[in-house]
């Protein structure tokens, strides 16, 4: 298999000796909760690392205390591992480093290369030029080292309120590359950190902290998606000008854009705030936590991340592929069991009442070794409503009045009359069996065109079911504007009362199993006691070729 570019450079970098080891990191940002996009940046950070022989770090970017929470982190740490991936005692945080940052700021200040601007956010940004014209440098650029240090260790002791200083860089305000016209290095900000707590009053931007974090923890290869590419020349300024102990390089991919799918942090907080999702592990949300919920497996995003690979280019990868992933997997190592969602019942006329048989049914047929279970059978069934049809079109193979299917791994049965309500519904319907065809098959060899599963009444498990669909209508939601109008309101579909073999009786949460026939399916956390719930993770077959 051809390598892909990221990987090109680093079997590059070992063999020419540029880096002995490789190191790289994965960096997220404890304000919420991670989305498949960064699965597959994850599975990239560490993935290069484990093939390559080096290490992956985990390194929160915790700069800005009035966005970020001890749960997000806990959250964060939790997708890492889950996902099979682990940095040993390599956890850090950007805070880890706020004392050797603020002296490189100093020493940025001292070498003339940095200044305290007191203009406020609106000024700066006014000043900053556009894309056509260069900006205007700030009337205090040229304030003397002496006054700047000042200005800055006193924006550090808290004497100024939030915006009434900050520290840029003194590089070049008529640069093409507006991320280089004297970028904001420090801003002050008055609030207690999750881990520092009150001990600062100024923060670095992501811009400053995040290559002289890469330098102190020595990464060779920083990766970052494709947005990043034009912050790149000033990553490699600061790396330049700071006196830090490595020179990582920074490279940019593509990043993930998702059918069907939101990505924005900004806006799925907006689906769990206003109330459009259950929360950040709602099964039809894009979060690792939903994904995992859903019943999503860790093979199955990590299959699916190398299947995308690593591109130069933004392109859209159709959801169904993920999709794709999870039933090849799913297919491989969940058990099966019978479930009716929508049932009727039947009447089976020559079993004896009160008389149970049970069957050896295969756990899995993908795999003897998983063995098989034992299934009961009574004189009153559930099967599928849809599963009858009183006057089936030409090719309606199952089940109808007069014709013969056959019950998965019981028996051949026959339709032998139908019982209505008084709107002329159907209810129930009367059968009769085949006690020679015993286990599914007929000693005459007759084979009928449809097997049906099936759920004895008598045993059979009451509880909810919930079809999940996408959370869009359109592959792209906000190609509109207003990505909030495009939500599918069929994106849930919650069943009460479906019917499931006793087998499954006391699955714990997050047991995956293919509901025969229909799909395959996981148990929800809120189940309890008798009260099970499962989600429908995804349908069974796909609907495109991969």
């Amino acid at each position: 298999m051809a390598l892909d570019f990221i990987r090109e450079i680093v079997e590059d970098d070992l063999r020419s000796g540029r880096v002995a080891a490789v190191v790289t990191r994965f960096p997220p940002e404890p304000n919420g909760y991670l989305h498949i996009g960064h699965a597959k940046a994850i599975c990239l950070d560490f993935g290069i690392a484990l093939e390559y022989g080096g290490r992956c770090n985990l390194r929160f970017d915790d700069t800005n205390p009035v966005k970020e929470d001890i749960e997000y982190t806990r959250a964060i740490e939790n997708d890492v591992r889950w996902l099979g991936f682990d940095w040993d005692d390599r956890e850090y945080h950007a805070s880890d480093y706020f004392e050797q940052l603020y002296r490189w700021g100093e020493s940025l200040i001292e070498r003339g290369l940095a200044f305290v601007d007191s203009c406020n956010a609106d000024e700066i940004r006014e000043m900053r030029g556009t894309l056509t014209e260069p900006g205007q440098e700030s009337p205090h650029r040229n304030r003397s080292v002496e006054e700047n240090l000042d200005l800055f260790r006193r924006m550090r002791a808290g004497e100024f309120p939030d915006g009434a200083h900050v520290l840029r860089a003194k590089i070049d305000m008529a640069s093409p590359n507006i991320n280089m016209r004297d970028p904001v290095l420090y801003r002050i900000r008055h609030g207690a950190h999750h881990r520092t707590g009150e001990a600062w009053s100024i923060y670095p931007m992501y811009d400053y902290a995040h290559p002289l974090s890469d330098a102190i923890e020595g990464i060779t290869h920083s990766l970052c998606t494709l947005e990043y590419a034009d912050h790149r020349p000033l990553y490699d300024w600061l790396v330049e000008n700071c006196p830090v102990p490595a020179r990582p390089r920074q490279y940019e991919f593509a990043r993930l854009n998702l059918s069907y799918t939101v990505m924005s942090k900004r806006k799925l907080l907006r689906l769990v705030e206003e109330g459009h999702v259950r929360g950040w592990d709602d099964p039809r949300m894009p979060t690792i936590a939903g994904l995992r919920r859903r019943g999503m497996t860790p093979a199955a995003i990590r299959d699916f991340a190398d299947r995308v690979g690593v591109a130069k280019r933004e392109n859209m990868i159709d959801v169904a592929l993920l999709e794709h992933c999870v039933r090849d997997d799913l297919n491989r190592t969940a058990p099966r069991v019978m479930g009716v969602l929508h049932p009727l019942r039947v009447v089976i006329e020559n079993f004896a009442e009160g008389e149970t048989e049970w069957f050896d049914t295969p756990n899995n047929p993908e795999d003897e070794g998983m063995g098989t279970r034992r299934v009961p059978f009574s004189r009153e069934i559930y099967i599928e409503r849809d599963d009858f049809m009183e006057e089936p079109p030409k090719k309606f193979f199952r089940l109808s009045p007069g014709r013969e299917v056959r019950l998965r791994s019981a028996y051949f049965l026959t339709c032998t009359g139908v019982v209505k309500n008084d709107a002329g519904e159907i209810v129930e319907l009367r059968a009769t069996i085949d006690p020679t065809t015993r286990g599914g098959d007929a000693p005459d060899g007759r084979r009928p065109k449809a097997t049906l599963h099936w759920v004895s009444a008598q045993h059979a498990i009451d509880c909810e079911v919930r079809l999940y669909d996408r959370l869009f209508k359109s592959e792209n939601p906000e190609e509109s504007g207003d990505f909030l109008a495009d939500l599918n309101p069929e994106s849930l579909q919650v069943i009460t009362h479906a019917k499931l073999e006793p087998s499954v009786r006391d699955a714990a949460p997050m047991t995956k199993v293919q509901f025969e026939r229909l799909g395959y399916f996981c148990v929800d956390p809120d189940s309890s006691g008798e009260a099970m719930v499962f989600n429908r993770t995804v349908t069974l077959k796909d609907t495109k070729k991969f």
